[in-house]
């Protein structure tokens, strides 16, 4: 694997433009993803993992808006694209695998038009027969026949929607492919069956990957590093068994306990106490204090930093750094100074 990241986000910040002022839903998100890699995001909802796949696809709408931060790719700040050198960027470089297939498909157009679409718009030299004729070998990649081009989006069941999506978002051979929760709503053998057919052709083409969704147990299986977001922030990244097995931010043990395991005794699962934050109204300090059965007062006091605890394993937490942790192990920037 190559040592030099593929995708680097630095201290990204994302606003929503909201009656009651700016609301940031992403503060001060920083990680890398390697060529070949798949880093998976996790993380309850509303806490800007989503946010953070559209910012990477340059695709955010008003009345949110990128405020600070980097991007890059490859070594270049896709913050600075223009309109023509974004159009390049998506579906050639990176490419995204919606929530909802079937709202990402034209329902009143076949397969074969949706295909070509992509293909034509993004190759101009392309014919139009040169086009049905990727568009089989995607169909065939993603073990569905050929024929089916001539179908509309109905007429395919959920799983084979969903991998019709994933076989148009690698028409043009992305480097980067962002997949934001792609198998919600599909039973746990169709979720099986598309993860290792996504993990073969990963293998077989070597792009990299960016996983999100809210099945840590799926994601730990499935990526190679997770990162674990709360209210906007990234608290935790590790290696996926570490995520499981030795979690060191208190949300991240919370997370790992929510879910009952499939061997072994019964024991009572231990929910995280109260809600989400609110953010309209975050407290001086960690993020998750309110929510902590290990509070205290510096984490009231003080803001949190992304620190290497273990090798290849950061949390942002104080307890850690009152055990002794140097200031001078912080990896990124203070979230204090803002952007």
């Amino acid at each position: 694997m190559n040592k030099h990241p593929l995708l680097s986000v630095r201290n990204l910040c994302v606003d929503y433009i909201t009656e009651n002022g700016d609301v940031r839903a992403v503060n001060s998100v920083s990680f890398d993803i390697r060529q070949g890699e798949i880093f998976g995001l996790a993380g309850e909802s509303g806490c800007g993992k989503s946010t953070v796949a559209f910012s990477v696809a340059r695709l955010h709408k008003p009345p949110a808006y990128i405020s600070g931060g980097e991007i890059l790719f490859k070594g270049e700040n896709i913050l600075h694209y223009n309109e023509e050198r974004l159009r390049t960027y998506r579906w050639q470089q990176v490419s995204v695998v919606f929530q909802s297939a079937m709202n990402a498909l034209n329902p009143v157009l076949r397969m074969e038009e949706q295909f070509c679409d992509v293909l034509l718009a993004h190759n101009p030299g392309m014919t139009r027969y040169e086009a049905i004729k990727r568009a089989q070998e995607l169909l065939t990649i993603v073990d569905i026949h050929p024929s089916r081009l001539k179908d509309y989006p109905h007429q395919f069941s959920g799983g084979m929607r969903q991998r019709l999506v994933i076989a148009i978002a690698m028409a043009l051979n992305p480097e980067l492919l962002i997949m934001d929760e792609p198998t919600t709503a599909l039973d746990v053998v169709v979720q099986r069956e598309i993860l290792q057919k996504v993990y073969a052709l990963k293998e077989k083409f070597n792009f990299s990957i960016l996983f999100i969704t809210h099945d840590l147990s799926l994601m730990v299986e499935f990526c190679d590093r997770i990162g674990i977001m709360y209210a906007g922030e990234l608290i935790e990244v590790a290696p996926a068994k570490a995520i499981l097995t030795a979690p060191l931010h208190p949300y991240t043990k919370g997370l790992g306990n929510s879910f009952p395991p499939l061997h072994g005794p019964k024991t009572v699962l231990e929910g995280i106490p109260g809600t989400p934050l609110n953010l309209l109204e975050v407290p001086v300090g960690c993020r998750f204090q309110a929510r902590c059965g290990k509070v205290h007062d510096r984490c009231r006091q003080e803001y949190t930093f992304l620190t290497e605890i273990r090798p290849g394993q950061q949390t942002a937490c104080h307890l850690y750094e009152e055990q002794g942790l140097q200031q001078d192990s912080v990896i990124y920037l203070d979230k204090a100074a803002g952007c």
